[in-house]
Order: structure tokens, then sequence, then C-alpha cells
């Protein structure tokens, strides 16, 4: 699920550090940062968020990956990108980026 933020007033590190997210890497290919949100003491399941700004705003391509990917002869990646479990997910990461926006005031 795509989102955008118009009006970020900080990095996209700090941002998805206020919604509850870990930082895991920056893509190589894309520049992206990764991000990740788990729902258990496990790895898996956890939200995955690449995020980027372009000027203020701020971009978020979000999914949940409920089983770690595999690969080998056959490239096979567990994550979705819509349902009622995402769609709750974005609702909470814009209510923080509301109040983090607020904040900085």
């Amino acid at each position: 699920m795509k989102l955008i933020f118009p009006n970020a007033k900080e990095t996209a590190l700090f941002l998805m550090r206020r919604a509850g997210y870990g930082f895991e890497r920056k893509d190589p290919d894309t520049e992206e940062d990764a991000f990740s949100r788990r729902l258990s003491v496990g790895q898996y399941p956890k939200f995955h968020v690449y995020a980027h700004k372009e000027g203020d705003r701020l971009f978020v391509n979000l999914h949940l990956d409920q089983k770690k990917p595999t690969y080998g002869d056959s490239v096979s990646h567990s994550g979705e990108y819509d349902g009622e479990v995402v769609e709750k997910e974005a609702e909470r990461i814009k209510l923080a980026m509301e109040k983090a926006n607020r904040d900085l005031i």
C-alpha cells in the first residue's frame, strides 16, 4: 500500500521511528530506507516499509510479511500489500505522522 505524507517536517528515519518502526537498511538499488515493525517476538510476521523523501513529501510503501521469503530456483515473497490488517496499519501510521508534525510545530 502506497502512502504519501505532504509537509513532512523531518527525515524518513525520524518519522518512521515515531511510528514505531525500526531501521533495517538502505536499499542499494532504490536508495530507499527500509523499516520494519514486528507483530510478535519472532522475526515474522512483521510490517515492512520502504520510505523516502522528495522535498517535503514522505513516500511510504507498506506491506505485511507473514513469513520469511524463500529464494532459490523460485522466488516467493509472502508480502501482503492490501487487506484489513494493512489498512489498519496504514491508518495507525497516518495518525503517528499527524502527531509527529503537530509535536514539531
